[in-house]
C-alpha cells in the first residue's frame, strides 16, 4: 500500500488554521479522501494533558528548556499512536502545527536556537517531515490581535484558560514571526507561504491548489 500523506498548517495563533483545516477536511472529504486531524500539542489522551500543562497560563515557571521537551515528548507519542499509523494505512493525515512550531516559538521566540530543535527532531520524531506544509502569516499585528481575542472568548465560554503564551511580549512574537520566515525560505520546496490579510476564501483557494498540487506529484512518484 502506497504511504499516505502528510499536510501541516503552521502560523502564529490567530492566522485562521483552525478555520482553514476545518474547510481542507471537508473538501478532502468529497473529494473521497477523509482525512485523520489532529493537533499539537494534543491528539492523543497524553498528548491532551501535556498541552493543558503548557498553555494553561498558570504555568508561568515553565524553564524554556522543559517547554520545549514537552512539546517533543507530544509530538512522540502523536507520531507512534496517529501520524505514522494512519501514514501507513495510505491516509491523509492533517495536523494543526508540527516541529516548524517548536522551532519558531521554542526556537525564535524562546532564542533556543534552531539547530537543537532540529536535532531533537531527529532523534524523537526519526526525522519525519511533512510531505507539505502550509504556513499561513497574515499580518503580524492583525493576528495577534485575533489571537487574543480568541483566548479571552474561550475562557469565558469554557472556563479553560490556554492563553500563557497569548501573555508574552510583542517582541516574542516577532521572534516567532522571523523564524517561520526564515523555515519558508530555508525549506521552499516543503514549505508554502501565504501571506497577507486574504480573506477567508482566498486562502482556502491557495490551500487548494497547493494540496491537489502535492497530493498528484506523490501519486506520480508512487
Amino acid at each position: 500500500m502506497p504511504r499516505g500523506v502528510f499536510i501541516t498548517l503552521e502560523g502564529l495563533d490567530g492566522s485562521g488554521k483552525t478555520t482553514q483545516i476545518r474547510r481542507l477536511a471537508a473538501w478532502l472529504t468529497r473529494r473521497g479522501q477523509e482525512p485523520v486531524l489532529l493537533r499539537q500539542p494534543g491528539g492523543t489522551e497524553i498528548g491532551d494533558r501535556i498541552r493543558e500543562l503548557l498553555l494553561d497560563s498558570r504555568s508561568r515557571s515553565l524553564d524554556s528548556m522543559t517547554e520545549m521537551a514537552l512539546m517533543f515528548a507530544d509530538r512522540a507519542q502523536a507520531i507512534a499512536e496517529v501520524i505514522q499509523p494512519a501514514l501507513n494505512q495510505g491516509k491523509i493525515v492533517v495536523c494543526d502545527r508540527f516541529t516548524d512550531s517548536t522551532e519558531a516559538y521554542q526556537g525564535g521566540g524562546r532564542r533556543l536556537g534552531s539547530e537543537v530543535v532540529l536535532k531533537l527532531h531527529r532523534i524523537i520524531c526519526h526525522d519525519l517531515q511533512p510531505d507539505l506544509t502550509l504556513l499561513l502569516l497574515p499580518s503580524f499585528e492583525s493576528s495577534l490581535a485575533r489571537a487574543r481575542r480568541r483566548n479571552d472568548r474561550m475562557e469565558t465560554e469554557t472556563g479553560r484558560n490556554e492563553n500563557r503564551f497569548e501573555t508574552e511580549h510583542d517582541a516574542f512574537y516577532r521572534r516567532v514571526w522571523e523564524k517561520y520566515h526564515e523555515i519558508a525560505d530555508r525549506e521552499p520546496d516543503r514549505v508554502v507561504l501565504i501571506e497577507g490579510d486574504l480573506t477567508i476564501d482566498e486562502v482556502h483557494e491557495q490551500i487548494v491548489e497547493s494540496v491537489s498540487e502535492r497530493i498528484l506529484s506523490l501519486a506520480e512518484k508512487s
